[in-house]
């Protein structure tokens, strides 16, 4: 069922010249009640819009419902932002492994420990947790709307039940545009997995390797020679081949670090159908086996490495991981795009083979003061900032 809530709110000055001072804010369940044309307004330039989202809200992921709060001036979406409501196990961001576990196992015999009801702002399957603003509306404007999201969106949050509230990595630079909405407003940051991207200022993968290291270029040269054992092949379609990739995504799933949602056979397939042109899944066979499989999104300019699984011992041996980011390089320079985005996460590789990292923050605020400045004195423990994980 759809839920609208709808509220007429004043602003001071007019965001958008000539337009009128009234605000309406809207609460959705489905992006689908938003539309396309609106939702994308806001986030132009942007690789993971309103295709990709639809794509998550219908992929039946467990334990998360979505809504998506946008403010609506003169019949045009000027403001807008994805949020999701699920059980939160607090041990997710657990730095300590060991102390993640033991967490754990206590939670075997008190299912409600450290898991907290969490309303949040941004997507759990996006990069980042980036408010959208129509191209029309006044840069000085932005951050007097983005706090009027955040108020009306903690007010959904408690009507709803959830006591913690929270915004899912925040790129550095909105983290310092919202500085004073997230201050006023409450919320305590603690740092989140930066995002790893690489610019192909390069015309030749020779090009590339003469910027690493001299033991890098070595290590990487060797590792290439696997491909003389491996058959790579791009499809739009996973087909009979679906059952594989997930047994496949499942097996990596399980040794990550960091675990939050269980992506499903739809969100891949959903991923793929709903931004045709603009994804596909690259796959890695050896003696007619599927041993690694690749998502990925993109636009004219950007790709994104949304999920890269693998055969946990073959694709070590085949060295998939870096056969992997070499492939991707070369589809970055065939379609003339000019950032590789490799995701978060097992940045040891990613920082040798030259990339860089943007800092994430998150924020979160609970209603009650008691339990808020508890929350803060843990959070260095929660904080996701070990960024030397090892490739998959």
């Amino acid at each position: 069922m759809f839920q609208t809530v709808s509220k007429e709110l004043p602003v001071g000055v007019p965001v958008i010249e000539g337009a009128p001072f009234g605000l309406q804010v809207r609460i959705e369940t489905s992006i689908r009640r938003i539309g396309r044309d609106a939702w994308d307004a806001c986030f132009a330039g942007e690789v993971e819009g309103y295709d990709c989202l639809l794509a998550i809200e219908e992929a039946g992921i467990e334990g998360f419902s979505w809504c998506y709060i946008t403010l609506v001036q003169d019949g045009r979406t000027i403001a807008a932002m994805p949020a999701f409501i699920t059980d939160y196990p607090l041990e997710t961001t657990l730095e300590d492994g060991a102390l993640r576990r033991f967490v754990q196992r206590v939670r075997r015999y008190f299912p409600g420990l450290l898991k907290l009801k969490l309303a949040c702002l941004g997507s759990p399957c996006t990069e980042t947790g980036t408010p959208g603003f129509h191209p029309d509306v006044r840069a000085e404007s932005r951050p007097a709307l983005f706090d009027r999201l955040l108020r009306e969106f903690q007010h959904y949050a408690g009507t709803r039940g959830c006591a913690l509230r929270g915004v899912k990595d925040v790129p550095q630079h909105h983290a310092l545009q919202f500085k004073a909405a997230f201050e006023q407003q409450g919320f305590a940051a603690m740092p989140g997995l930066p995002t790893a991207w690489l610019d192909i200022d390069f015309d030749t993968i020779d090009t590339y390797m003469n910027r690493l290291s001299s033991g890098t270029r070595k290590d990487m040269r060797r590792k290439l020679k696997s491909l003389a054992d491996i058959t790579v092949e791009t499809r739009t379609d996973l087909g009979d081949l679906l059952p594989r990739v997930m047994a496949l995504y499942q097996e990596t799933r399980e040794r990550s670090e960091w675990q939050f949602e269980a992506l499903t056979p739809d969100y891949f397939t959903g991923i793929l159908k709903s931004m045709k042109g603009r994804s596909f899944c690259t796959l890695y066979f050896a003696d007619n086996t599927l041993l690694a499989a690749n998502i990925l999104v993109h636009d004219d300019q950007t790709l994104i490495d949304k999920f890269f699984c693998m055969d946990s011992e073959l694709g070590r041996v085949h060295n998939l991981y870096f056969l992997s980011w070499f492939t991707n390089l070369r589809y970055c320079l065939e379609h003339g795009m000019r950032r590789y985005q490799s995701g978060q996460a097992y940045y040891e590789n990613k920082v040798r083979l030259g990339s860089q990292l943007t800092a994430n923050t998150m924020y979160f605020r609970h209603r009650n003061s008691v339990v808020q400045s508890l929350l803060r004195l843990v959070s260095p423990l929660l904080a996701s900032d070990d960024f030397t994980g090892k490739s998959p």
